[in-house]
Protein backbone atom coordinates (compact mmCIF):
# COMPACT_ATOMS: atom_id res chain seq x y z
CA UNK A 1 0.00 0.00 0.00
CA UNK A 2 1.02 3.45 -0.80
CA UNK A 3 1.45 5.99 2.22
CA UNK A 4 1.79 9.99 1.92
CA UNK A 5 3.48 11.49 4.70
CA UNK A 6 4.10 15.51 5.54
CA UNK A 7 7.07 15.80 7.17
CA UNK A 8 8.63 19.03 8.78
CA UNK A 9 11.58 20.29 10.01
CA UNK A 10 12.68 22.85 12.69
CA UNK A 11 15.28 24.41 14.59
CA UNK A 12 15.11 23.11 18.02
CA UNK A 13 14.12 25.79 20.42
CA UNK A 14 17.37 26.58 21.82
CA UNK A 15 18.97 27.01 18.08
CA UNK A 16 19.25 30.41 16.92
CA UNK A 17 17.03 31.04 13.10
CA UNK A 18 18.58 33.79 11.36
CA UNK A 19 16.13 33.33 8.73
CA UNK A 20 13.38 33.32 11.17
CA UNK A 21 14.63 36.27 12.53
CA UNK A 22 14.77 38.97 8.98
CA UNK A 23 11.37 37.55 8.99
CA UNK A 24 10.21 38.99 11.91
CA UNK A 25 12.02 42.38 11.75
CA UNK A 26 10.64 42.86 8.58
CA UNK A 27 7.00 42.06 9.40
CA UNK A 28 6.86 44.34 12.11
CA UNK A 29 8.79 47.16 10.16
CA UNK A 30 5.99 46.82 7.03
CA UNK A 31 3.28 46.96 10.01
CA UNK A 32 2.09 43.17 10.32
CA UNK A 33 1.93 44.48 14.28
CA UNK A 34 1.97 42.28 17.38
CA UNK A 35 4.09 39.38 15.44
CA UNK A 36 6.35 38.59 18.28
CA UNK A 37 8.23 35.65 16.84
CA UNK A 38 8.32 33.41 13.42
CA UNK A 39 10.15 30.84 12.61
CA UNK A 40 11.52 28.78 9.37
CA UNK A 41 11.80 25.58 8.75
CA UNK A 42 11.05 22.80 5.86
CA UNK A 43 8.17 20.70 4.94
CA UNK A 44 9.01 17.48 2.79
CA UNK A 45 5.80 15.57 1.54
CA UNK A 46 6.92 11.20 1.55
CA UNK A 47 5.31 8.84 -0.45
CA UNK A 48 6.48 5.40 0.86
CA UNK A 49 5.40 1.99 -0.24
CA UNK A 50 4.97 -0.60 2.87
CA UNK A 51 2.89 -3.58 3.95
CA UNK A 52 1.72 -1.60 6.99
CA UNK A 53 1.08 2.15 8.95
CA UNK A 54 3.60 1.03 11.54
CA UNK A 55 6.30 -0.17 9.24
CA UNK A 56 5.86 3.28 6.92
CA UNK A 57 5.52 5.46 10.18
CA UNK A 58 8.78 3.43 11.73
CA UNK A 59 10.56 4.15 7.95
CA UNK A 60 9.31 8.10 7.73
CA UNK A 61 11.10 8.54 11.56
CA UNK A 62 14.14 7.02 9.94
CA UNK A 63 14.68 8.86 7.13
CA UNK A 64 13.82 12.35 9.04
CA UNK A 65 16.46 11.44 11.47
CA UNK A 66 19.14 10.15 9.26
CA UNK A 67 19.17 12.37 6.39
CA UNK A 68 16.25 14.93 5.95
CA UNK A 69 17.04 16.83 9.32
CA UNK A 70 20.22 17.64 11.49
CA UNK A 71 19.32 15.90 14.55
CA UNK A 72 21.95 17.92 16.27
CA UNK A 73 20.19 21.30 15.76
CA UNK A 74 16.87 20.11 14.33
CA UNK A 75 13.75 18.54 14.99
CA UNK A 76 11.04 16.91 13.12
CA UNK A 77 7.38 15.89 13.23
CA UNK A 78 5.70 13.74 10.56
CA UNK A 79 2.14 12.96 9.94
CA UNK A 80 0.09 10.97 7.41
CA UNK A 81 -1.63 12.39 4.62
Amino acid sequence: MIYNYEVKILYKDNVNDPQGLTITESANRIGFDGIKSIRSGKIFIVEIESDSVKNAEKAVAEISDKLLSNPIIEKFSFEKL
